[in-house]
């Protein structure tokens, strides 16, 4: 087979190595979108069973909040 032939297919090769890697690049990133997508309504809904707890969690983060800012500057 003359080299530039051989030159050629190499190249080729390579080109559609990097296409298939940036394809599965973006195929991943899709499914990992997905996937926390997934997982979020799931806590969300989870979440939703207890409202006493998120308002429990959000009344101390707020009180919280207050005393930082409620500190005399020294």
């Amino acid at each position: 087979m003359p080299r530039h032939l051989e030159e050629s297919s190499s190249v080729h090769n390579t080109d559609a190595k990097a296409r298939r890697k940036v394809i599965d690049q973006r195929r991943m990133e899709y499914r990992r979108a997905i996937e926390s997508y997934a997982e979020q309504r799931l806590l969300q809904h989870e979440l939703a069973d207890f409202p006493e707890i998120i308002a429990a969690n959000y009344l101390a983060g707020a009180r919280e909040f207050g005393r930082q800012t409620a500190r005399p500057a020294g």
